[in-house]
């Protein structure tokens, strides 16, 4: 198991570890920002494939932010050098 350690930039969240294993990601614990939606975000992840992840949050605004939390996760995951 590979645990992703990320500091996003640009959104209100400061700091997101991802367990990930065998390509499938087992846990997502966010800091700061919405903790109701973060909340909803991480359990839908679990068990979500690294790459279905990604393409799925990749590119999703925040308001006028060039990014957003689900974007900065999906930064997070591309960092995943397993499988």
């Amino acid at each position: 198991m590979e645990t992703i350690r990320y500091q996003p930039k640009g959104v209100c969240s400061n700091y997101m570890e991802i367990d990930v294993d065998g390509g499938i990601i087992q846990d997502c614990r966010v800091k700061g920002g919405c903790n109701g939606n973060l909340q909803g975000i991480s359990h839908l992840l679990k068990g979500m494939r690294v790459q279905d992840a990604i393409q799925r949050m990749e590119g999703i605004r925040c308001g006028f932010k060039n990014t957003s939390c689900p974007d900065q996760l999906a930064q997070a995951l591309k960092t995943y050098h397993g499988e």
